[in-house]
C-alpha cells in the first residue's frame, strides 16, 4: 500500500518534470518571439506586428491554462494521498451505512 503511494507519488513528480520542460521551451519560443516583434517595430510592419500581438497573447493563455490544471492536478493529488493516508493510520473499513457515508463525504469536503 505504501510502496503503491510511492509510485504514484514518483509519477506525479515526472509529470511535473514534464510540463516544466514544456513551460520552459514555450518561454523560449516565447523570448524569440518577442526579439522579431522589437525588430518589426524597428522596421515598422503593421500588419506581422498585429499578428505576432495576437500569437503571444494566445501562448499566454495557453500557458495560465496549462498552470491552472497543474495546480487542481497537485491538489487533487494531494487530497487523494491524505485521504489513503488517514484510511491506513485507522485501518477502518470504510463506512457503509448511510449516515456515517454522509458524514464521510462531508469531511472529504470539508478537507477538499
Amino acid at each position: 500500500m505504501i510502496l503503491m503511494i510511492l509510485m504514484i507519488m514518483m509519477m506525479l513528480m515526472m509529470l511535473m518534470m514534464m510540463m516544466m520542460m514544456i513551460m520552459m521551451m514555450k518561454m523560449m519560443r516565447m523570448r524569440r518571439m518577442r526579439m522579431k516583434m522589437m525588430r518589426m517595430l524597428k522596421k515598422k510592419k503593421k500588419k506581422k506586428m498585429m499578428m505576432m500581438m495576437m500569437m503571444m497573447m494566445m501562448m499566454m493563455m495557453m500557458m495560465m491554462m496549462m498552470m491552472m490544471m497543474m495546480m487542481m492536478m497537485m491538489m487533487m493529488m494531494m487530497m487523494m494521498i491524505i485521504i489513503i493516508m488517514k484510511t491506513m493510520m485507522t485501518h477502518t473499513p470504510p463506512p457503509t451505512t448511510p449516515i456515517v457515508k454522509t458524514a464521510y463525504a462531508q469531511e472529504i469536503r470539508m478537507v477538499l
